[in-house]
């Protein structure tokens, strides 16, 4: 879950109180509208990234929703309210749209929290910044896929891109806005994860979200991690979020069956690789953290809602369509025709997702309603949304 969860009524801090709270809360079933609005605005992107789900292009599609329709959209969210759903902000590269002024301005008028996931360009500026932040904005996410140049201009294909987004890092933070990291897991850069975990901790930066590559859009040619990788990297991952920053992940919801594990086994010479019986990797990436960082500052800061595609988030593309998740390429219907509201409600997939109707080891897991696996790589690797997540192993009594 995307740090801005914390601008609706019940997100999440980043104490220990608030992790404890957020443990004993009642289940919230998201049935009657979405806490994430994800908005692809504009196709059009100055960067080719190797991993894009987008298909990004160098020019606005001629097809995008027009002002009008991004109003309207809007003004459904705020009727949902109190709290409205946080809208994000997405593309391509949301600074592309010329509009990015009256949307946002809108927006706050009517009570409709927008975040923005923008790509490091040079429309990432002091002047865009400042009526973002005129506009309301207050959190901001960048993406960053390497610990090094190399590793992270090798995806994101611009030469001093790396320099580049550190610099925006500290960009944001003048401007006042919050700023979350954003990484894509896959084979060319796992191994590079506690040096990343390290340099955003150096860079104070307030949240990791995690991505675990699913193959669509230009991902398709990029090599996922290994199968018997996945229990490492999440274990690597609480870990990491004992250091003062928050760690969430994307397309890998059972992260929190292995947080929830992880927080029953407190003491202090635990040895996770032997206890949940791990591999080299979890190894590997452990000793490399500690030597970076020395010994954990905080408990783990890794809360989270029980969402997951189609289950407190919704995705409208450039065009109008309406998906479960961006990672999800299930069509739903157009908010052309249908209110996204009413799409969310509606969707009879939707409706199975949110009960955790899965037929197979997801449906008979503890963790069904808190995990439910990735619905977006069950779709990916059978063509069925309610299938089991092949990424995870485990398996249930």
């Amino acid at each position: 879950m995307p740090d801005w969860e914390e601008m609706t009524d019940s997100g999440a801090t980043a104490t220990a109180d608030a992790v404890a709270v957020e443990r004993v809360r009642p289940a919230m079933s998201f049935d009657s509208a979405p806490r994430l609005v994800f908005w692809e605005t504009t196709k059009a992107c100055p960067l080719a990234c190797v991993h894009c789900r987008a298909l990004a292009l160098r020019e606005p599609a001629p097809d995008e929703l027009t002002t009008d329709e991004g109003k309207a959209l809007i003004d459904e969210l705020a009727s949902a309210g109190p709290p409205a759903p946080v809208l994000i902000l997405t593309g391509g590269d949301c600074l592309q749209r010329r509009d990015l002024d009256v949307l946002t301005a809108h927006a706050h008028a009517i009570g409709v929290p927008v975040a923005i996931s923008p790509s490091v360009s040079p429309s990432l500026n002091a002047a865009t910044l400042s009526m973002l932040y005129a506009n309301g904005v207050r959190i901001a996410s960048l993406s960053l896929d390497g610990a090094s140049a190399e590793t992270h201009e090798r995806v994101r294909q611009i030469p001093g891109h790396f320099d580049e987004t550190l610099r925006a890092i500290g960009l944001l933070k003048e401007h006042g806005l919050s700023v979350q990291i954003n990484s894509a897991v896959m084979a060319q850069n796992v191994r590079e994860l506690a040096d990343l975990a390290a340099l955003l901790v150096h860079h104070r930066v307030r949240t990791w979200e995690v991505f675990f590559l699913i193959g669509v859009g230009r991902g398709q040619e990029i090599a996922e991690i290994e199968d018997d990788e996945y229990e490492d990297v999440c274990h690597f991952l609480v870990d990491a979020a004992q250091y003062g920053m928050t760690v969430r992940t994307v397309e890998a919801p059972f992260f929190r069956r292995v947080r929830d594990w992880r927080s029953k086994r407190t003491e202090a010479d635990l040895d996770p690789a032997a206890e949940f019986e791990l591999g080299p990797l979890y190894r590997e990436l452990r000793s490399r953290l500690r030597s970076e960082l020395g010994e954990p500052t905080s408990p783990v800061l890794a809360p989270t809602a029980s969402t997951r595609d189609g289950k407190g988030i919704v995705f409208v593309a450039h065009d109008g369509q309406v998906y479960p998740a961006g990672f999800l390429p299930l069509r739903l219907g157009s908010v052309r025709d249908t209110g996204v509201l009413e799409i969310y409600r509606d969707a009879p997939v939707l409706k199975a997702i949110r009960k955790a109707a899965f037929p197979g080891r997801c449906g008979r897991c503890e963790y069904a309603d808190e995990c439910g696996g990735s619905r977006a790589r069950a779709y990916a690797a059978t063509g069925d949304p309610l299938a089991d997540d092949p990424a995870c192993r485990y398996l249930p009594f």
